[in-house]
């Protein structure tokens, strides 16, 4: 629950936010199908994302850490005990970022990319909502509740053919587990933001900085010492540039800023049931882009989703003030 009343620049940034959101997600399915076919592997693609990533930001925390030697208080992560911002940004670093990256590239190995479309965005409205009420204390209303079912269920019935098409794998469950368990680190991570009111820059730089040391230069290490099989020696540079600045530049840092911001302005749930557009977005994107058509089941996946949002969005019915009742 939002705490005061936003003014009109704050909801136009952060429905700006939402949109920029939604279009990197949404081309993120895209890239992940393209990608499945090409040459580097699903961990040197999220090292190539926290490599760039972290690279990136280093100016910017060299230039606040001079403002803090200085005398001027500029934490990465708010907290007033010793040792809690390190602790905050751990924590955030392995929900958005070691955590969820290692979950869902490890998803990839048995399940398709299809089954991560419908999965990660599409569970995160549900795994939100009990996170917000375990850590924020929220009330979920009945109409907020019908919302967050038909946007599941929407969801499902968007990819529903694409999960049953590679269904008869026999390890297919597992990787459909990694990314459920993906998307619950990814709503811990919105919830733990909206908890702390860690703001959008600071748990950007926090999780860029904390999986540069805690997810690239391990992996790094590992690749230098033959541990894991890796094909960035193989893949041919503009393959390495395009993934390094997409995933690193676009989807971590600016899809990583928007996020955080969108949670700041209208709140984890809201957030969350506004991303599980994204696997309708796709399907549509999929038609004119990659030929794909849109199946009967797929129309009946966008109704859902569309009344689930129109439930779970709207504000709620305020009642008028009851009348003190006069003298019998």
């Amino acid at each position: 629950m939002l705490s005061r009343p936003l003014s009109r620049r704050a909801l136009w940034l952060g429905a700006a936010c939402a949109v920029v959101v939604l279009s990197i997600w949404t081309s993120f399915i895209l890239v992940a199908r393209f990608s499945a076919a090409r040459t580097l592997t699903s961990f040197d693609i999220a090292f190539l994302r926290f490599l760039f990533s972290g690279l990136l930001v280093l100016p910017v925390l060299a230039w606040r850490w001079r403002l803090l030697v200085a005398g001027l208080r500029w934490p990465v992560v708010p907290g007033g005990a010793a040792g809690r911002p390190l602790a905050r940004g751990a924590a955030l670093t392995m929900t958005a970022g070691v955590g969820y990256c290692a979950l869902a590239y490890t998803g990839f190995f048995f399940a398709p990319a299809a089954h991560a479309a419908v999965l990660m965005p599409g569970s995160l409205p549900l795994w939100t909502a009990a996170f917000a009420v375990l850590l924020l204390g929220e009330r979920l209303a009945p109409a907020r509740l019908a919302g967050l079912f038909l946007i599941v269920a929407g969801g499902m019935l968007v990819a529903g053919s694409s999960l049953l098409a590679a269904a008869g794998g026999a390890d297919t469950w597992k990787g459909d587990l990694l990314f459920l368990a993906a998307g619950a680190c990814w709503s811990l991570y919105g919830v733990l933001c909206r908890r702390w009111q860690v703001g959008a820059v600071d748990a950007t730089l926090a999780v860029a900085f904390g999986s540069l040391l805690g997810g690239a230069l391990p992996y790094g290490a590992a690749v230098a010492a033959g541990l894991v099989n890796s094909h960035l020696a193989l893949a041919p540079w503009r393959e390495i540039a395009f993934q390094a600045v997409y995933q690193g530049g676009v989807t971590m840092l600016i899809a990583g800023l928007a996020y955080t911001q969108v949670v700041q302005t209208f709140g984890p749930l809201r957030t969350t049931m506004l991303t599980a557009l994204v696997p309708a977005l796709a399907a549509l994107a999929a038609v004119p882009l990659l030929g794909e058509p849109l199946s009967g089941t797929a129309m009946a996946g966008l109704a859902c989703v569309t009344a689930g949002l129109l439930f779970g969005l709207r504000p709620p019915r305020r009642r008028p003030p009851r009348l003190a009742e006069g003298p019998a």
